[in-house]
Order: C-alpha cells, then structure tokens, then sequence
C-alpha cells in the first residue's frame, strides 16, 4: 500500500517536472530570461515601459506602428499576453478593448496612467485664449486622453510607472529609477524647448485635423482649432468646416496641419479652399511602421519646429 502511494506520489512530481519545463522555465509574470513581462497598450507608454524599464523588461505592445490606437480590437493572442503580465500600462477609455481586458484578466497587474496625467475636459475650455473664443468641435465633457502631447504631463505618467516597476520589482529598484531620471531630463528640456520656442509668435492659432492638441496649447500659450473630435477618423459637418474656414481667414493662419495615420483629405480640401499650405503635426499615438527610427523626443522636437514654421515663431 505504502509503496504504491510513493509511485502516485513520485508520478505526480514528474508530471509536474515536466509541466514546468513546457513553460521554458518562465514564472509567473515573467520571461524565460528573467525579464518583468509588460504590456503596454499603446505607443506612448511603450516608450516609457521601454525605457524606464531598460533590460529589466519584456515589453509586449498592443497597437502595432501604422494602426491608430483609438479603434484597437484585441486578438485572443493579445488577451493572453494581458492576462500573464506582471504589469500592464494602460490609459482607462482610449481604448475600450483594452479595458475590458483588463478588467476580465489583469485587475492586479493594471496600471491606469489616466490619474498621473491629471486628464481634464478640454472641449471648450481650451477654446479661449487672449479673450478670443474659436467655435469647439464639440462641447461636451469628455476627459482630453492626449496627455502625451504635453511634456509636463507627460512626465508625470513617467514617474508613475517608474514607481511601480520599482514596487514590483524592487530587486532592479535601482535601474529604474536611473533610467527614469535620464528621461525625464529630456522631457525637462523638451518642455524648455517649446516654451522658449513658442514664446514669441505672430500667430497664436494653429489648426488641427485632429483635436489632440489642447494640453499642448493651453501649456505654451496657444489656441488649437481642431476639424474634428478626439477620435481622428471623426467626418466633420459641413458647418463645422465653414467655421474653420472663416477662422483661417480671419485670423491669417498660413498652415492647416494633418496626421500620418489618418486621411489627410479634409485638411487638404479645407487648404485648397482657402489658399492656405498643409504640414503633418503628429499626435504621436504611433510610429508609422516597425522600421521608423523616430521617437517620442524626435516628434515632438519635430512638432515644435512645424508649429514655429507655420505661426512666425522667432
């Protein structure tokens, strides 16, 4: 009896032996190498999940480069990455799929940035500046997700998730905060940069294809007027884009500014119409494709140097 209670017992262990071998000898919430796993949901927070987390981490992304992040849908491939990482970086309503996600399968390991951004409605509020009211794309209070698009902010959510690598992985604690300190010295000087390169300009108003850019305008001092909404792909009213038209004209905006992700044939129309240029300012919700060179620091440096093109900016 007792030796055929040892067999059992030995045959359970060898069952469970080989079971962890299968898994390439990765652990709960980490990598066959030892590495954190992390998801993060979108580009903006892979660039910080990336480079926070140096060689401590495995980053794993949802919105591949040349796909807009607003209507992301999920693979069951995805979902399972969601459901075995140790932490995922995420933004709670950009993108509904990635919420639910979350909630199903990774309530512990979520981290929602949205708090650390500090998001505010921007809808009509950003509208004014200097005393002067532009018509909003709309006027309701949904909360401004582009947070990214100020540097201020945007170092914010830096330091949220380099606290809570540190939390989770205390024994790399170190790294991380070494290399949140770099990035966040070069978001310190990028926001040095925009406010002395947009300091003084003969033009305050720059005009968007995608309402994205209002954290940006309210920090240095100028007004946006976006075509459409939030969501890029958003079809505009033919009110809406007489509105726009007659502020061009009335204020002498020389540029109608449009994204690389979404169809630039409305700020093309709209340009044509009233004799103005087009130029790409980018809302930095993804890099083009797998093989840009560009990132986060390079676009906006990027950004800057279109918004002082197009406003006389000395």
């Amino acid at each position: 009896m007792r030796s055929g209670l040892r067999a059992i017992i030995a045959g359970a262990a060898t069952l469970a032996t080989l079971a962890l071998a299968g898994c390439g000898g990765a652990t709960a919430g980490g990598t066959a190498d030892g590495k954190l796993s992390v998801v993060a949901s979108f580009y903006p927070l892979e660039f910080i999940t990336r480079t926070v987390g140096g060689d401590a981490v495995h980053v794993t992304t949802l919105t591949a480069p040349g796909v807009e992040p607003h209507d992301l849908e999920l693979t069951p491939k995805q979902v399972g990455s969601i459901a075995e990482a140790k932490l995922v970086v995420f933004e709670k309503n950009l993108q509904p799929a990635v919420d639910e996600a979350v909630a199903q399968n990774a309530k512990d390991a979520g981290l929602d940035v949205a708090p650390a951004a500090q998001l505010e409605a921007t809808g009509a509020d950003f509208q004014e500046h200097n005393g002067e009211v532009a018509p909003a794309a709309h006027q309701d209070n949904a909360l401004d997700p582009h947070f990214w698009l100020d540097p201020v902010r945007y170092a914010g959510v830096v330091k949220a998730v380099e606290d809570k690598l540190a939390t989770i992985d205390s024994a790399n604690a170190a790294g991380y905060h070494e290399r949140a300190k770099a990035l966040l010295a070069q978001i310190g000087t990028l926001d040095t940069e925009y406010r002395t390169g947009l300091a003084n300009c003969k033009l305050k108003t720059f005009v968007t294809s995608h309402e994205a850019f209002a954290y940006l305008a309210k920090r240095y001092g100028l007004t946006m007027i976006g075509i459409a909404g939030f969501t890029p792909d958003a079809e505009p009213t033919p009110s809406r884009i007489k509105e726009v038209q007659d502020i061009v004209t009335a204020q002498h905006v020389t540029t109608i500014f449009y994204e690389e992700l979404v169809s630039p044939k409305v700020a093309e129309t709209i340009a044509n119409d009233v004799g103005v240029k087009t130029a790409v300012l980018s809302p930095i919700e993804g890099l083009p494709d797998a093989n840009s060179k560009d990132t986060y620091l390079t676009l906006m440096q990027r950004n800057l140097q279109e918004l002082k093109k197009a406003n006389g900016c000395s």
